[in-house]
């Protein structure tokens, strides 16, 4: 979405309101889908001083699965996202400066690029998730599995110790 902040450019303590919804249902996360619901975006440009600032917050739900224990579950996704805008570059290394075309700035491209780079590269269900236990599969949140504990081979002398 392209958004002229021409009316605003030179004029000090004036902002510009936007919001919008931004697909990306077709964006490919660890062989999964999770964004199956609209990403709601909101945000504004603010001329501070004669410095335009953009911020944004991208929201929605995501149809996750966790890591550990394979369970599925919806997670709440929220995005602030932040930058100045100018219509030239004086520091070509800064990243936090978006430069403007003609008084237009792609905020759809920002909030997706936002949404994407925040997107966790692990999810779990809960802080405190224990999984799922390597032999026998069962989901250890639930309880103990009834696998019996085998000795490191490494380890057997000493345990051999501990049985006397």
């Amino acid at each position: 979405m392209l958004l002229n902040v021409k009316p605003i450019l030179n004029t000090p303590g004036k902002q510009l309101d936007f919001q919008f919804e931004l697909d990306l249902s077709d964006m490919e996360f660890s062989g999964r889908y999770p964004v199956s619901r609209p990403v709601a975006v909101r945000g504004e440009v603010r001329n501070t001083a004669g410095i335009l600032e953009l911020t944004l917050n991208a929201r929605t739900t995501l149809d996750a699965v966790c890591d550990r224990c394979g369970k599925a579950f919806k997670q709440d996704k929220d995005v602030p996202f932040a930058c100045m805008l100018a219509e030239e570059l004086q520091n070509e290394d800064n990243d936090e400066i978006e430069l403007l075309e003609d008084g237009m700035v792609d905020v759809g491209e920002l909030a997706r690029t936002a949404f994407i780079l925040d997107m966790d590269t692990k999810t779990l269900c809960s802080e405190d998730c224990k999984g799922l236990c390597p032999r026998c599969g069962a989901d250890l949140n639930l309880g103990p599995c009834s696998c019996k504990k085998e000795t490191d081979p490494r380890l057997a002398v000493l345990a051999k110790l501990l049985e006397k």
